[in-house]
């Protein structure tokens, strides 16, 4: 039973964008329109092109700014600011979410390759202000993203957080490998289930699934 496989957890690490909120919200979709204008104006290119540029970095380096920094030497702060510039009224408040994570003993952070400020917006507009006891973002691990592992060494260390006593839950499947093998409990929060040996648990409702932890 997961409760018991979770009962040592005393950390529990939360991914923010279609993890804390449902992937139906679209929210993402959002950003990445934000994101091909910024690729389309920094580097000169042509919609399709900035497109499959946002994907290709995406793919290759963990994130789309990631990319852009390897290979263009882009300054991040301007590009997270601008890209996060996003309305947040698909959201809704989840009163369940919130309560269950409220529930879980121990300490709750947030922990996402977006930035800082924008998962706050994020966290209100879901009703889940208040409940974490940290939120990082990509600048806390000098922007490395995940899935690198040392971007994971970063904040876990400033969190002082032990991998063997902490869980993570991730709606990007390869994100999860890096804490597997630091020894976490992994949990994929996704639609689709993915068979890889570093995934856990899988669940398509994070709030049923920690109502199953409750003692």
């Amino acid at each position: 039973m997961p409760r018991e496989a979770f009962s040592h957890v005393t950390s529990w690490v939360f991914d923010l964008d279609n993890t804390l909120y449902p992937p139906s919200a679209r929210l993402f979709d959002l950003i990445e329109q934000r994101m091909t204008a910024w690729v389309m104006e920094a580097l000169k290119v042509d919609r399709a092109e900035a497109d499959r540029l946002r994907l290709h970095y995406w793919q290759t380096y963990g994130t789309t700014l990631a990319g852009l920094m390897r290979e263009h030497g882009v300054d991040p702060a301007p590009y997270l600011e601008d890209v996060h510039d996003i309305s947040m009224e698909s959201l809704l408040p989840d009163a369940e979410l919130a309560a269950r994570i409220r529930d879980l003993p121990g300490r709750r952070i947030v922990y996402t390759n977006g930035c800082a400020p924008y998962a706050e917006r994020v966290l209100a507009a879901r009703g889940l202000s208040g409940l974490f006891d940290a939120v990082y973002g990509v600048e806390h691990a000098g922007f490395l993203p995940k899935p690198e592992r040392a971007a994971f060494d970063t904040v876990f260390a400033a969190d002082r957080l032990d991998p063997l006593c902490a869980a993570m839950f991730e709606d990007d499947a390869r994100n999860l490998a890096a804490p597997h093998a630091m020894g976490m409990r992994t949990v994929h929060v996704s639609p689709a289930r993915d068979p890889g040996e570093h995934v856990q648990y899988h669940t398509d409702d994070l709030g049923g699934f920690l109502r199953l932890l409750a003692p």
